[in-house]
């Protein structure tokens, strides 16, 4: 269990190595994007989602809302990648907002189905109310071995 939470981590510290040597604006732009795919895939589900997105696992997650997610992280991509990182190589950027909310997606999913085997609706008490911590670091936990991946495969392929 403790891998399972520390290698992604461990993971994360490899991803901010760009063009020009460590570049922390890459994660805290992963972030940024984690965070953008969440709320508004939230807010989007919220006010507009009728279709489930896999109920038996989490019954409020839509397919609206996860197109949601999806739009509005690959609008926030476009936003870092000129603005906060500088680059202009854009379409690395909406990758890694694709990326991220699928795989997002699917740690929330898997974290809420651990929960619901588990019988528990957070997984701590230290945050009531918000699924506990390993709820907010489910998405960061199935993000990073991905994007490190694509970081991976896009250093080789150029």
């Amino acid at each position: 269990m403790i891998g399972y939470i520390i290698l992604p981590f461990i993971i994360l510290t490899k991803i901010p190595i760009g063009v020009d040597g460590y570049n922390p604006r890459i994660l805290i732009g992963i972030f940024i994007l984690i965070w953008t795919n969440d709320t508004f895939a939230y807010v989007v589900g919220k006010s507009i989602g009728k279709h489930k997105l896999f109920e038996r696992i989490s019954p409020k997650k839509t397919i609206e809302g996860f197109l949601g997610g999806l739009t509005f992280s690959i609008i926030g991509s476009m936003l870092i990648a000129k603005f906060f990182i500088g680059t202009s190589n854009i379409g690395i950027w909406i990758g890694i907002a694709i990326l991220v909310s699928i795989f997002a997606t699917l740690g929330d999913l898997i974290q809420s189905k651990f929960k619901r085997l588990a019988g528990v609706k957070d997984s701590g008490k230290i945050m009531p109310g918000h699924g506990g911590i390993l709820d907010r670091l489910d998405s960061i936990i199935y993000v990073a071995p991905f994007i490190f991946l694509f970081y991976q495969i896009l250093n080789y392929v150029s």
